[in-house]
Formats: C-alpha cells, sequence, structure tokens
C-alpha cells in the first residue's frame, strides 16, 4: 500500500467499497488556485459532479521539497479516492510539477490502476504549438514551479526546436490571495517580471501563466508584454483537454456521476476557505474541513 497519513485502513476499506460506483470528479490544489481550474470545468461540463480539496492549512507548496509536495499530494489524492472519485485532476502547478509523475507511474498500479490522475501542465504545453510563430515560450510561474523546470521539459519532449525562458514571480500569489489582484500597487510587481522576462528574448511571442493564481492577473500581464505577444491562462484549456479525455474514454466518463453537484473541503478553517473562495469564483461557497 502506498504511503498514507493515519487511517490507512480505513481509507483503504472507502476506495475498495467505492470502486465500482460512479463517484464525483475531483480537484486538488495545495490552496485556492485551483478554483480557477475548476471554474473553468464547470463551465465547459456542468453536468458532472465535483469536489474540489484545498490543502490550505499547509500551503504554499511552491517553497517545499519534491518528497513532501509528492507526500501531501498523494495523501490528498486518497482522501478524493477515498470519497469516490475516479478521476483527480491536480489544479496545481506544483503538484504537478512534483507530484504528477511519481503518483502515476508508482502508485496508481497498486491503488487501483483505473483510477486516474490528471495534471495542469501537459494541456498547456500541448496547446502552444497552435498558438506560436517563433517557438520562443516564456514561462511566469512561483519560484517551485520555476526551478522544477517542468514546463521546460514538457516543452522539449513536445516541441523539440522551441525555446524556453522563465521568470520566477514570488510576489503575484501573496498579493492575489489577499485580494490586490487589481490593485494599483500590484502593476509595480507586474511590470517589472513581464519586464525582466520579456528582456530574456526579443522573439517571445506566447506566454504561459503557469500558476492557477495568475489568470487573475491576466489584464496586467497583457497590460505589460509587447504588442502581439499571446497570455496563456490555464483554465480553459484544461476544461477542454478534460472534456477532450471524457470523450475518448468512455468508460471513465462513465464512472464520473453527472449530478451538476460541488462540495468544496479544505484542510483550514471553513470559514477563511470560504471568505477567500469568493476572490476566485463569482458564486457563494460553503466548505467543509477536514483532516489529511
Amino acid at each position: 500500500m502506498p504511503y498514507l497519513k493515519g487511517g490507512t485502513a480505513l481509507i483503504f476499506y472507502l476506495m475498495t467499497t467505492l470502486s465500482s460506483s460512479p463517484g464525483p470528479i475531483g480537484v486538488f490544489d495545495s490552496g485556492y488556485g485551483g478554483l480557477t481550474i475548476l471554474d473553468e470545468i464547470r463551465r465547459k461540463l456542468p453536468q458532472y459532479d465535483y469536489i474540489y480539496l484545498g490543502d490550505n492549512a499547509r500551503a504554499p507548496y511552491g517553497t517545499r521539497s519534491f518528497d513532501i509536495v509528492y507526500r501531501f499530494t498523494l495523501e490528498a489524492v486518497n482522501y478524493l479516492f477515498s470519497q469516490g472519485c475516479h478521476l483527480v485532476i491536480l489544479g496545481c502547478n506544483t503538484a504537478s510539477a512534483k507530484a504528477l509523475r511519481t503518483i502515476q507511474q508508482n502508485d496508481l498500479p497498486a491503488i487501483d490502476p483505473a483510477r486516474r490522475v490528471l495534471g495542469v501542465i501537459r494541456p498547456t504545453v500541448e496547446k502552444i504549438g497552435e498558438i506560436t510563430s517563433t517557438g520562443n515560450i516564456g514561462i511566469v510561474g512561483t519560484p517551485g514551479t520555476v526551478r522544477s523546470r517542468s514546463y521546460d521539459m514538457e516543452i522539449e519532449k513536445l516541441y523539440p526546436g522551441f525555446r524556453t525562458y522563465s521568470q520566477a514571480c514570488p510576489m503575484w500569489v501573496p498579493l492575489v490571495e489577499n485580494g490586490e489582484a487589481q490593485g494599483d500597487g500590484t502593476d509595480y510587481f507586474v511590470k517589472r517580471d513581464v519586464e525582466a522576462l520579456m528582456s530574456k528574448h526579443p522573439a517571445i511571442d506566447t506566454v504561459i501563466l503557469g500558476c492557477t493564481h495568475y489568470p487573475l492577473l491576466k489584464d496586467k500581464v497583457e497590460k505589460y508584454v509587447p504588442e502581439g505577444v499571446k497570455v496563456l491562462s490555464q483554465g480553459a484549456i484544461v476544461a477542454d483537454s478534460l472534456a477532450d479525455y471524457l470523450d475518448r474514454h468512455k468508460e471513465m466518463a462513465a464512472r464520473c456521476s453527472k449530478n451538476a453537484t460541488c462540495r468544496y473541503l479544505t484542510t483550514e478553517s471553513s470559514d477563511k476557505f470560504s471568505e477567500s473562495a469568493s476572490l476566485f469564483l463569482s458564486e457563494p461557497v460553503e466548505a467543509t474541513s477536514i483532516s489529511l
């Protein structure tokens, strides 16, 4: 049995019991940013049931080691499996960068080979081939995502001739989570980091927002990139990719329940989560606090 923090027998029992019943699609993030992914997925596929789990008590993940991010992410994935999910989306760039491959290759075969865990990096990278003219791709992300080079490696695999240029933006997430996405002071940091990125090569024509918080800053990023540079936000891309995945994998679509419901779980205070979620969603949220 793969690593589990407490409650191993109960979680294993629940996963076994629920393994044949349709269940919701799970969306996991270390905090709030994955809500931008969930929002777009629900717009595209409103008929499905969803569970969102934010590990807010242990966020941010970006500064943590690969091993810790992997362990925390696996705990969350197993919890969502215990809630009946057959498909889990890691709506978090750091978790996708530091944990996804290990979970897919090493853990899922032991947990249940029929379950799936998908990330946000691959669908985003696949999209750039349709957009770029120069093959010079800019990436803005958290320090952890930039250090992982996950986008660079995926782009190198899919498009060997492309070149990547990354810029860590450590202030962007705190600004968003403190309700300053539209604040005038935020312009200073966005302008500084965008100009630092664009100075790395004049032919950059596509910029990936490599963090799920960053869609809330997209207007400001577009304000400071040169004319003609395209800025990619992940939510709609991931939603389209998931719709395509479910269309191609009818057996998985059949294992995802369809009652148009959504539950929100957090490892932090439920009141705090519900209040902060309003920064990312246009509807009120009632969250439940859980322990991993």
